[in-house]
């Protein structure tokens, strides 16, 4: 039996939590327009729905956040984050946002010309819209390996170099401000991507003149992959690894509400000069002051300590090996999954769960809201509701179509992920009793957040 790392922390602080009925909880996707982004936080027992911003902080991130300059202008804070994301990723400037969104908007906005290709290893909602809006068009250049659930691929993640040569040969190189490389791919099921690929994904821009920008949201995670998978760093530290990932980039977006261990904020890091002045002129705009940024001071001061809570080993190892405890756990029951357990979520594989619903039936947004009903547990569709529509209104029909079960980092125990594991096998066991969702109300873009539904 596999060994999973215990707890490399004390639980101080609780916060209580309270166990619906079930018929509380019919009564509360209904009116929920059976998505769970609707529901109340209060009616859910085990939150899944995302770990971007659900993070629990440590003793020294509150204790940092007591201490923080909330003045307008050159807050000391602002120089504690930008210190630690020089040092821990390398890269020379800074421009901190409210969240990663806020990044992406401005990295959109100062490299994108309409007629533009924006590559990348499968897409990511907010950051194709942003591409988009810009008159940009994204291109999925992941391996085909990423769009098969059942695959078993140590970097599932990674690009595709044959798919960007042919893209080149086909618009040019002009045509192709960056490419935008995630670590890890959150709808391949939260796959990471191989230095090796790295390697060669820069040396193809290099010889291209092409930009790389790195989505690294959940880059602390894809380097303990690498670090456990890929031949030669097995004795490296996390520190280093994560260095030698942003390397490869000319710069990053990030979410800190994932793995910089806080509960808002992000950041825009740049090596180009003339680049980052666009940037600080964006970020005036649309997000703060280019020493804020849409950051209150104390946020700033939680993000530059978690930063390096985050390339804590023992922190790291129990936060992916809890995710693959519970993959584990469905594995042995059968239950269709994304192979292999990624690092952050646990993806169930909505077509295999609910064989007799079409795609056009919803079997991912279904499945969620119903495991809602049957366990209190929260989680999130990552399928056709997702992808949206294209540009002649028709729904695209993505080859993966899955229920996300995000796990919140240093909130939950290993007896909670047996509590969820018991609610989705308990629910396979009667999959075929499951009918499946139509629309009641759509919104015209990034419809998963506030989309409606009712039963077929």
């Amino acid at each position: 039996m596999r060994n999973y790392p215990p707890e490399p922390f004390r639980i101080k602080v609780v916060e209580p939590v309270k166990m619906t009925s079930q018929a509380e909880r019919e009564e509360e996707i209904i009116r929920a327009g059976y998505n769970t982004f609707l529901i109340q936080s209060e009616q859910v027992y085990i939150d899944l729905l995302t770990d971007s911003g659900t993070t629990a902080m440590s003793d020294a991130q509150w204790g940092a956040m007591m201490q923080g300059d909330e003045a307008y202008a050159g807050s000391k804070n602002f120089y504690q984050l930008e210190r630690a994301v020089q040092e821990v990723y390398g890269f020379k400037y800074v421009v901190p946002t409210h969240q990663g969104r806020g990044a992406e908007n401005i990295l959109s906005r100062i490299m994108i010309k309409p007629g533009d290709y924006v590559p990348g290893n499968m897409y990511f909602t907010t950051t194709r819209y942003h591409q988009e809006a810009n008159g940009g068009k994204f291109v999925d250049v992941v391996i085909d390996e990423a769009h098969d659930s059942q695959f078993d691929h140590p970097f599932k993640g990674n690009i595709d170099i044959a798919k960007l040569e042919m893209l080149v040969a086909e618009v040019g190189a002009e045509k192709i401000p960056y490419i935008c490389l995630a670590t890890t791919v959150n709808l391949a099921g939260g796959q990471p991507v191989s230095m090796q690929n790295m390697r060669e994904v820069k040396d193809f821009a290099a010889k291209h003149g092409i930009k790389i920008f790195q989505d690294a949201t959940r880059c602390m995670e894809n380097a303990y992959f690498i670090k456990k998978r890929e031949p030669g760093y097995g004795n490296k530290s996390i520190k280093d690894i994560v260095r030698e990932m942003m390397s490869y980039a000319d710069g990053c977006t990030m979410s800190g509400k994932k793995d910089c261990l806080v509960n808002i904020g992000g950041f825009l890091a740049l090596n180009d000069t003339d680049l980052y002045v666009k940037a600080c002129e964006l970020v005036v705009v649309f997000e703060g002051m280019p020493s804020y940024g849409g950051m209150a001071g104390r946020d700033m001061a939680a993000m530059a300590r978690g930063i390096f809570e985050a390339i804590d080993y023992p922190y790291l190892e129990h936060r992916v090996e809890q995710v693959r405890y519970l993959g584990d756990r469905l594995i042995a029951a059968g239950i269709p999954i994304v192979l292999p357990v990624g690092g952050h979520a646990v993806y169930l594989d909505a077509k295999r769960f609910l064989p007799h619903l079409a795609q056009d039936e919803f079997p991912a947004q279904t499945l969620a809201a119903h495991l809602y009903i049957e366990s209190g547990v929260r989680s999130m569709e990552r399928g056709i509701i997702s992808a949206g529509r294209d540009e002649n209104g028709n729904h695209r029909y993505p080859k993966l179509e899955l229920v996300r079960l995000t796990i919140p980092r240093r909130v939950y125990t290993y007896a909670h992920m047996d509590v969820v594991a018991d609610a989705v096998i308990a629910l396979y066991t009667k999959r075929e009793t499951i009918r499946g969702l139509r629309f009641t109300y759509e919104a015209p873009s990034l419809r998963f957040f506030t989309a409606r539904f009712e039963l077929i």
